[in-house]
């Protein structure tokens, strides 16, 4: 069992909510600087907790001294300290580039709340990550939620409002499931520790009750992870927030519910998870094909890479019918979010950098960025080497893995859905590419950009392809779960 010690984990959730609140006393458009060297902070923490997961195992610190189940515990292992890595990680490149792109007089409106709104974010992607029981982490989510509407309606335009409310609808219904969920698993079972309702869960054969609340429960997360066919609201919230927006909701906020998803299925819900997993599976196949076809028809960059995100979270849900196979299932899946974490987060940010330099959010308008935004350009086409799976890429070992799972489980029909959205990533991915080697009309205008906001987004691109180099430190966090 893991002990009860003093360790980074109530910084991790008190830093960004110390920060976000001093930026809001300072008043609209400020404390850009100080998130930047609170987050630089954040990262050092995670990386203590990393450490100490590694060398002794899983953690509990009892907030306050008071552990459950009368006070709230938090809860570090292996997984944990992957996706808290990951979300410093990116909230410090974003931060960069925030502070460049909000510079900007066109977007100057849009940036005047991001930084306390920013902050109230990480603070509950954070707490979520480290909570270790249903209702704490319904909490978690709802703020989660809550800031993420918030920063996609930011500026106040008509576009921006009409996506926020969207996503706002969806979460809150999304969010009643799983507290419907979590209320009829105390109900049966009086707890909503994971660490208490495993065994009870387990002792028996399933109760109508424990099947509904994890229905109820699953769909609720699905719907919060935009996974198909509950996908509509994400394009929209994605494509039309800001670019420093769209990074951190396709790179961290998504992967929340993936991760509560997997949490629960390894967790309290092993009992009952095993006929979901070819019903998420086929919806991660759909996801991949559906959100591909999408990018290939659109018109518009950065709805382009939102429904890239649509494509690529379904790799994220076939390694559900292959979790029972072993331990490459896991490992694919983990190494594809932090890949895709940080891809994404790339792709939006060259994406923010394009629309800046042209003015326009649609293809046709990226004639001649070749010659005038290389560095960019080419950190659009690396994290899309990430998308596709290709060597030596995390995302290619990620897929391999996949690949390799499936194959040890039999189950060979996942192996083509793989392939097939490298494929299809590959033709969306080509045609941003294609499209800004060609001429640039004699009309044509560049605005310049800040090389802060071309160097951010290449910094995450490449951390993406690098990382397939240096998978083995990550994976290793995983095995210190035993």
């Amino acid at each position: 069992m893991p002990a009860a010690y003093a360790d980074p984990s109530a910084g991790l959730i008190v830093l960004p909510l110390a920060w976000a609140a001093a930026a809001f006393v300072l008043g609209p458009g400020r404390g850009g600087g100080m998130a930047v060297v609170a987050l630089m902070g954040q990262c050092a923490l995670a990386l203590g907790l990393a450490v100490g997961v590694m060398q002794t195992g899983p953690r509990v610190h009892a907030v306050g001294g008071w552990g459950a189940p009368l006070g709230i515990d938090l809860a570090a292992d292996g997984l944990t300290v992957l996706m808290l890595l990951l979300a410093q990680s990116v909230a410090l490149a974003v931060a960069v580039y925030a502070r460049g792109y909000f510079a900007d007089h066109a977007h100057r409106a849009q940036g005047l709340w991001f930084w306390p709104q920013m902050g109230f974010l990480v603070a509950a992607l954070n707490a979520l990550f480290l909570s270790a029981d249903l209702f704490n982490l319904y909490v978690t989510l709802e703020l989660l939620g809550l800031a993420a509407v918030g920063l996609v309606a930011v500026g106040g335009a008509a576009g921006q409002m009409a996506a926020a409310l969207r996503y706002l609808v969806v979460s809150l219904i999304a969010s009643g499931a799983y507290l419907m969920g979590v209320a009829l698993l105390y109900g049966a079972h009086g707890t909503v520790s994971l660490a208490t309702l495993g065994p009870l869960l387990a002792a028996g054969s399933p109760r109508l009750a424990d099947s509904l609340a994890a229905a109820l429960m699953l769909a609720g997360l699905l719907a919060k992870t935009a996974l198909f066919p509950f996908h509509a609201w994400l394009p929209p919230a994605h494509g039309r927030a800001p670019a420093p927006v769209s990074a951190l909701l396709s790179a961290l906020v998504v992967k929340a519910g993936f991760y509560l998803v997997l949490r629960l299925w390894l967790g309290p819900f092993a009992p009952l998870a095993a006929p979901a997993g070819p019903l998420l599976g086929a919806l991660g196949a759909a996801a991949v094909l559906f959100g591909s076809w999408q990018a290939l028809r659109t018109a518009h960059i950065k709805r382009l890479v939102a429904w890239s995100t649509v494509a690529q979270l379904g790799y994220l849900f076939l390694v559900f019918p292959l979790l029972d196979s072993g331990g490459q299932a896991l490992a694919a899946a983990m190494l594809q979010a932090v890949a895709h974490g940080l891809a994404k987060a790339a792709m939006f940010a060259a994406a923010g950098v394009l629309v800046l330099a042209t003015g326009r959010d649609t293809l046709d308008g990226l004639a001649g960025v070749a010659s005038r935004l290389p560095v960019t350009l080419f950190a659009f086409g690396l994290a899309g080497v990430t998308l596709m799976g290709l060597p030596p890429s995390g995302g290619f070992l990620a897929k391999w893995l996949l690949i390799d799972a499936a194959f040890r489980a039999g189950q060979w029909g996942w192996v083509p859905v793989v392939i097939g959205g490298g494929l299809l990533a590959a033709a969306y991915v080509f045609r941003v590419l294609r499209q800004a080697f060609l001429l640039a009309p004699p009309a044509a205008r560049f605005q310049p950009v800040p090389r802060r906001l071309e160097w951010t987004a290449f910094a995450l691109a490449a951390a993406s392809v690098l990382l397939g180099l240096r998978a083995g430190e990550l994976l290793a966090l995983l095995g210190a779960d035993g």
